[in-house]
């Protein structure tokens, strides 16, 4: 009678020390760290192989997905993300007609930029949403304005035409901090600010898979930060978003439930992978702070997109290539919704 036996198991056990000597031989006295490791932008030490005591004092390496702090995220039958797409939408009609193009070319996350929120109306969204189910795709909203009244036509919608608001997602896309960030000034003082995102957290809680912050932490990237900036200035950022809403009434639970976070993927493709375990574990740090009922609540929800900053105007179809590695960073680094932008989009 046969037994089974591990292939590996057949085979005696290399040191550390073998693989570096059979490596100093295979170099013939060059130089192991000029030749075979590489630097990061950060200027962190990446080695051409690691092994199992490298990771044994880590204290998360042996995280599961859906386990706390969620460093692989929530996610436990399968790392499925959204593609998304944004559509500027100028003639509500039209805006529709393009929507369900790309939804048949398999997106399933679309944004919709209303460039005159003013035009907003009932009228207005039952075209721009006609035969768009949004039970299954994530429906995103952005304007300059009247974050408040489209999140009302929006709910009015899903009630008349008798869709599920639990099973509804997407976003009411606010971000006051981020608009401070980038204009200098709001458009009216910033505590009512606050005030104002609150109303629309609040607005949304009939919608528990719909978000009202849309913190855009890409910002920091395409400024020329690095990693680590963005990830120190976009936590800031949540924090300080959990801290006004708190303050205003609103729980823990529902406050983080309401953020989203959307980073720029870079050109370091392991770096960029990271990125997004160490985003989830701080930010896991944070909401504890703020003791939610829930452990659920100190989960990120997490949109990628390709960074601009890299992308070249003299050799554009080489930016093709760039953002290929940048999606398969924030891929397989579990993001939940993921922007490709066209590889002209510097100059076009």
């Amino acid at each position: 009678m046969s037994t089974k036996s591990k292939l590996f198991d057949q085979f005696p056990a290399v040191s550390t020390k073998e693989w570096m000597d059979r490596i100093a031989v295979d170099l013939k006295g060059a130089d192991f760290y000029s030749r075979l490791v590489w630097k990061t932008g950060m200027g962190i030490d990446v080695m051409p192989f690691y092994r199992q005591e490298d990771i044994e004092k880590l204290e998360f390496a042996d995280s599961l997905p859906g386990e706390l702090p969620f460093i692989r995220g929530k996610k436990t039958g399968s790392n499925n993300w959204r593609i998304r797409q944004n559509i500027a939408v100028t003639d509500y009609a039209a805006a529709n007609r393009k929507a369900m193009g790309i939804l048949e070319r398999g997106v399933d996350s679309i944004g919709f930029y209303i460039s005159d929120p003013g035009s907003a109306s009932r009228e207005n969204f039952k075209i721009l949403l006609k035969d768009i189910d949004p039970e299954v795709v994530e429906l995103n909203f952005l304007s300059d304005g009247m974050a408040k009244e489209i999140v009302v036509l929006y709910t009015d919608y899903i009630n008349r035409n008798g869709f599920s608001p639990e099973k509804v997602t997407g976003a009411i896309e606010a971000d006051p901090l981020s608009r401070l960030m980038l204009n200098g000034t709001l458009c009216i003082p910033v505590g009512q600010g606050f005030d104002y995102l609150s109303s629309v957290a609040r607005l949304t809680s009939s919608l528990p898979g719909f978000r009202a912050v849309h913190l855009n932490a890409s910002n920091f990237r395409n400024a020329g930060g690095d990693i680590v900036q963005e990830l120190a200035f976009g936590i800031a950022m949540g924090t300080e978003y959990m801290a006004q809403l708190t303050k205003r009434g609103i729980s823990a639970d529902v406050a983080a439930s309401k953020i989203r976070f959307s980073f720029g993927t870079g050109s370091e493709f392991l770096p960029e992978v990271a990125k997004l375990r160490a985003a989830r574990l701080l930010w896991s740090v944070v909401t504890s702070r703020f003791q939610p009922g829930n452990d659920g609540a100190t989960g990120m929800e997490i949109h990628c997109v390709t960074n601009r900053w890299n992308k070249t105007e003299k050799d554009p179809y080489t930016n093709i290539l760039r953002t290929q590695t940048e999606a398969m960073s924030a891929i397989l680094g579990g993001t939940d919704s993921l922007t490709v932008e066209p590889f002209d989009i510097v100059f076009r």
